[in-house]
């Protein structure tokens, strides 16, 4: 659903909800639920959800997809007019590509005080020795993002407990209501 006051007002809230849809597909398929999106121009030109293990691939972070999708939409590798809104504050790995494909802003809703790259725990969007340094946005939709990660972390925990195993990565959709405290998976 298009909400084009919401555009005009905040599009910082526009294209996090954007990204949060994104992540709750993610949650549908098991996979720990962060989704991104990539802006240029007003306009969605990268959107993803993680893929880790429907793909089977430790690179397929919702920032890394929307990224190749980005790239494959200009043209080029440089996203240098770009912004990238994402539910959690992107990891090292996410970091570097982001520098290396010289993304002007990244919109961020949570932070990862134990391991994320954008002030959290390192600050790589900003190091002063890369070739490129991307302008943060944080806090943005920052309680729905994190209710996003607790109820996914709170669903895999009730399974766990009851026996079941969790299927990682799985087609399956699951539908997650409750909220508990995130403290991974």
């Amino acid at each position: 659903m298009f909400d084009s006051d919401t555009l005009l007002l905040n599009p910082d809230e526009h294209f996090m909800r954007e990204a949060l849809r994104q992540a709750r597909k993610a949650a549908s398929l098991n996979e720990v639920p962060i989704g991104a999106v990539i802006v240029h121009e007003g306009q969605i030109i990268g959107r993803a959800w993680n893929q880790v293990e429907t793909l089977k691939d430790a690179t397929a972070h919702a920032e890394m997809l929307a990224l190749t999708q980005a790239e494959s939409a200009l043209g080029d590798w440089r996203l240098a007019d770009c912004d990238l809104y994402v539910t959690k504050e992107p990891c090292p790995m996410c970091a570097g590509a982001i520098v290396h494909c010289r993304v002007k802003r990244v919109i961020f809703g949570c932070p990862d005080v134990k391991g994320g790259a954008a002030g959290g725990f390192w600050n790589l969007l900003q190091a002063p020795n890369l070739n490129h340094r991307c302008e943060i946005s944080s806090g943005v939709l920052g309680e729905e993002c994190v209710m996003v990660l607790k109820e996914f972390f709170a669903e895999a925990r009730r399974r766990r407990q009851e026996g079941q195993e969790h299927q990682k990565g799985s087609a399956a959709p699951s539908v997650i209501e409750a909220a508990s405290i995130f403290d991974g998976p």
